[in-house]
């Protein structure tokens, strides 16, 4: 039987699997030898180091996150919807969540960098004739629930056995309305 010529694309995939399923600390070279069924060699060939292995697998995780997003939005409720499908994505695919939100993100010294880079400069426009405030207003309330539901989507992806959704949701709605009235208000 001929030997299975193994590619970079190949290696990077192995390791996107690998992550979602066991999490990037079991992204390692023996684990994707075993995983491709050959030896360390080809991986070594292709990854000039494993940090540059992670990057793709971080990169690959963005996409599949921007894909799973698009399939999963309320559409009539975007802004509310958005919130919910992150929140289905930490508790689905909990691996994928973590190094989706636990990455390295160069460049931010403030809130307002991590809004302006992790945020669709739409989304602020949109929701503020969705619900009829300023774009001010609607920035704030965005960055609050964009912080909110990082850090609730966080337990969610790493508790056990697991909070409920429905508790999940209950929760982030309440900081929706909490948020939209501070908003509303000019509170800071």
């Amino acid at each position: 039987m001929p030997k299975q010529r193994i590619t970079k694309e190949m290696v990077v995939r192995a390791a996107f699997e690998i992550a979602r399923s066991e999490g990037m600390e079991q992204v390692m070279v023996k684990n994707l030898a075993r995983r491709l069924g050959c030896s360390v060699q080809p991986i070594y060939s292709y990854c000039e180091n494993m940090d540059g292995l992670r990057r793709e697998v971080v990169e690959q995780t963005r996409r599949f996150m921007e894909e799973y997003m698009a399939e999963h939005i309320d559409r009539d409720d975007l802004f509310r919807g958005t919130g919910r499908a992150y929140l289905r994505f930490a508790k689905e695919e909990p691996h994928l969540f973590r190094i989706f939100i636990l990455h390295q993100r160069e460049g931010i010294s403030s809130l307002e960098d991590l809004y302006r880079t992790e945020t669709n400069p739409h989304v602020a426009e949109f929701i503020a004739a969705k619900l009829k405030i300023s774009i001010p207003q609607a920035k704030r309330l965005h960055l609050n629930m964009l912080i909110y539901t990082i850090g609730i989507g966080t337990i969610f992806s790493v508790t056990t056995p697991g909070i409920s959704a429905e508790e999940i949701y209950a929760q982030q709605e309440a900081a929706y309305d909490a948020f939209l009235l501070q908003a509303v208000n000019g509170e800071a």
